[in-house]
């Protein structure tokens, strides 16, 4: 007799494969070593909402093509209803994670699906593109598949122009009958480890002489030679109190080895043409689509963030300071101008000349441009008006002796909260701002979208100026 196994049990079973992942010097079973058991349970949970009947009208829409119902990260947006529809998928997965978790898949599943409403863009470059594309991401919506992108080189010695660090960028070395053979190393490859394939291309501009390093390729994570080498694990036991966001969210951040690599030609999408692997990293429809989600995701963490602030300062009794009201109105503010850009991106939704429909790039990305600020700024606020509190935090679980039981409850209780829901609150405020993982996610929401200085730059640079200048020239001639 068969067993029929659920999303989320058939996404674990694939992870049973010949991967090579390394952690603590050693190479693990992710299904099996704990530093993964708390972030699979979360996506195997994630996956499985899409077969509860309140869920699934939100998280997915009916597939004619795979016959089933299919994550909302794979339609094509073609009206500003199935734009919306995406965005409360994304919502939806987004809060049920409080935000910290970035790379759910469904970002990487919106650039492949940008990707795949544009294709006919490469025929000039690759004429098997089209087919190509279309054939995965048919294969990703029937498996329903875990997608994570890499893009960035290893940092040996930036100071030199892109290509002459050879021996650490990801180049091919060799073609054969069955595909490409490929050596040299990528990172930061967020959810690598538990990934089904990772979505490989160059984030810069591979100069015309190297074409070599020009290649966009899906990459099953357990191909033979492929090793990733995770960071130090920040997961806590799931009976570890201290750490409530440590247990669940830890998305494991790793490097790629790429030691002779085969990636069969089927999953080769683009290989030696610098240009149009450069198409390929500029596309609208892609970027328009995978950061649509990404602010989505960052207002839910704005949330979440600005809730604990505000939880504190109650309990602590500054809420009615004019300096923490302060504080907390900024949080309030940033939460509100994000949500505000999201709605204007959506509004604005136009047709491209495939008849896709796109959210307005342009407030996405001065919504991303600002996150950069906004996160670190919040987390800030959070230390500021938390204090002390966040470093007199008593280790263990509460109440466990009954003498200091005692006086725990008589020291350490709130306006409001006794004392263990108050320690609680002030053990999460600790995991998402001063825990390994709390510092992670600060250096993530400042550079995850690339050097935010350069971003900034860019969209002045991009911006039409003419139409400022417009305004400033008759000013120019007044007598």
């Amino acid at each position: 007799m068969s067993i029929t196994m659920s999303r989320g049990q058939a996404y674990i079973h694939r992870l049973n494969d010949e991967r090579n992942v390394w952690l603590d010097g050693k190479r693990v079973q992710v299904t099996e070593h704990p530093a993964f058991q708390g972030t699979l349970q979360t996506i195997e949970n994630l996956f499985n909402l899409a077969d509860e009947q309140d869920a699934r009208e939100t998280l997915t829409y009916w597939d004619e093509q795979t016959g089933g119902y299919v994550h909302q990260a794979f339609q094509v947006p073609l009206s500003t209803q199935d734009i919306s529809s995406r965005a409360a998928a994304f919502r939806l997965w987004s809060e049920r994670t409080y935000g910290v978790m970035s790379r759910l898949s469904d970002y990487a599943r919106s650039r492949l699906t940008g990707w795949y409403a544009t294709r006919d863009d490469m025929a000039s470059h690759d004429p098997m593109y089209a087919d190509k594309i279309t054939a995965y991401y048919q294969e990703a919506k029937r498996k329903d598949a875990f997608l994570t992108i890499v893009q960035r080189d290893p940092q040996i010695n930036r100071s030199l122009p892109v290509g002459e660090d050879e021996d650490a960028m990801l180049r091919i070395v060799r073609t054969n009958s069955e595909g490409i053979v490929m050596r040299g190393a990528k990172m930061v490859a967020t959810a690598a480890p538990y990934a089904d394939d990772i979505i490989a291309y160059p984030i810069q501009r591979i100069p015309g002489h190297r074409p070599e390093l020009a290649h966009m390729v899906i990459v099953a994570v357990g191909s033979p030679g492929l090793h990733l080498v995770c960071r130090e694990s920040f997961a806590a036991s799931p009976s570890d109190f201290a750490h409530p966001l440590s247990a669940r969210y830890d998305e494991m951040d790793a490097v790629l080895f790429f030691d002779d690599v085969l990636v069969p030609w089927e999953r080769v999408l683009l290989h030696n043409n610098p240009e149009a692997v450069w198409q390929i990293r500029c596309n609208t429809a892609s970027s328009s689509l995978a950061y649509h989600q990404s602010i989505i995701r960052l207002h839910s963490k704005l949330e979440f963030i600005t809730a604990v602030t505000s939880a504190i300062a109650k309990e602590i009794g500054v809420d009615s300071f004019l300096n923490v009201q302060e504080q907390l109105g900024e949080m309030i503010s940033q939460m509100q101008t994000i949500e505000g850009l999201i709605i204007a991106s959506e509004v604005q939704a136009k047709p491209d000349s495939y008849g896709n429909w796109l959210p307005s790039f342009k407030y996405i990305e001065t919504a991303r441009n600002l996150g950069s600020r906004y996160y670190p700024r919040a987390v800030e606020i959070l230390k500021t008006i938390a204090a002390g509190g966040l470093i007199q935090i008593p280790s263990g679980q509460f109440g466990q002796d009954e003498s200091v039981g005692t006086l725990m409850s008589k020291y350490l209780g709130g306006v409001t909260m006794q004392a263990p829901e108050k320690i609680r609150l002030f053990q999460l405020a600790w995991d998402l701002t001063g825990s390994p993982l709390g510092a992670r996610h600060d250096l993530y929401e400042r550079y995850y979208a690339g050097d935010p200085v350069r971003n900034r730059a860019s969209q002045y640079v991009q911006h039409d100026k003419e139409y400022l200048n417009k305004k400033v020239k008759p000013w120019l001639h007044m007598k």
